[in-house]
């Protein structure tokens, strides 16, 4: 029994050691943020003043307003379309190998290049840039990410439910919204959750395509801007809560697909 113990001991340190180095700096930078005396360097006793002062800065609650907008429609969008791809992908699993490859080429494909290629495409289309053009370019980033979870639901669906429901005399509309549609409706929930992360963490793409002025400035893009003259107190609370309703959705998320895979 011991021995088992002991055996199991270097591999206990070495995840702990692993996630210590993940998550070490996200816990320094959630404890800066109650700090009271605001300095890195010491610590003066807990407080909720920078939380407050965030609720006083128009610049951060405009850019926060901008994060929502384009996270909301950005994962509407691409949430409908991302489930009709896979829906489609599946259907014609044996014809899509081309088409699979590219519809998850955003996953793949490194920001910079995807968003230099965005702003580049808007530049020859001469559309101006601000938040519409935001909201596209993260309903082409999720729309990967949102058919990768639907279609990991299409894997073990049971078409013979679907063959029944015909064979009664529904159409192919009934079928699919009586039938198909609740079956998926927790993957699609959780890719639209997913999406919705992706969208409100997502910087690079948003920085290429977001335009002049600070109509179109998003909450990553404001953090940028304000670290550029130093780490603040201020910085840390707006990080945590950015990071905190990211969590919240990926968890939710996981939670849905660990569910319906039951």
């Amino acid at each position: 029994m011991k021995s088992a113990n002991s055996s199991r001991l270097p591999g206990r340190l070495v995840l702990l050691a692993v996630f210590g180095f993940l998550y070490l700096p996200i816990a320094v930078l959630v404890a800066l943020s109650f700090n009271e005396a605001g300095l890195p360097t010491s610590w003066s006793g807990f407080s909720l003043k920078w939380y407050a002062a965030l609720a006083g800065n128009h610049e951060i609650l405009g850019a926060a307003w901008n994060t929502l907008v384009v996270a909301v429609f950005a994962t509407l969008i691409s949430t409908a379309l991302g489930t009709l791809l896979a829906i489609g992908m599946e259907t014609r699993r044996r014809k899509s190998s081309g088409l699979e490859a590219l519809a998850f080429a955003p996953m793949v494909i490194p920001d910079i290049v995807l968003a230099v290629a965005l702003l580049t495409f808007f530049s020859l289309l001469n559309v101006t840039l601000g938040l519409h053009t935001i909201v596209i370019s993260h309903v082409i980033f999720d729309l990967a990410f949102v058919s990768s979870v639907v279609r990991a639901r299409l894997k073990h669906f049971d078409y013979s439910i679907v063959e029944a429901s015909r064979d009664l005399g529904a159409s192919g509309w009934t079928t699919f919204w009586r039938v198909t549609f609740p079956v998926l409706l927790p993957a699609i929930i959780a890719g639209g959750l997913l999406a919705f992360t992706l969208s409100v963490d997502e910087f690079i793409i948003a920085f290429f395509t977001a335009g002049a002025g600070r109509s179109s400035i998003t909450l990553p893009i404001q953090i940028y801007s304000m670290i550029r003259f130093g780490i603040t107190p201020e910085i840390n609370a707006l990080a945590t809560i950015v990071m905190g309703v990211s969590a919240l959705a990926l968890l939710t998320s996981q939670w849905l697909n660990k569910e319906q895979m039951q």
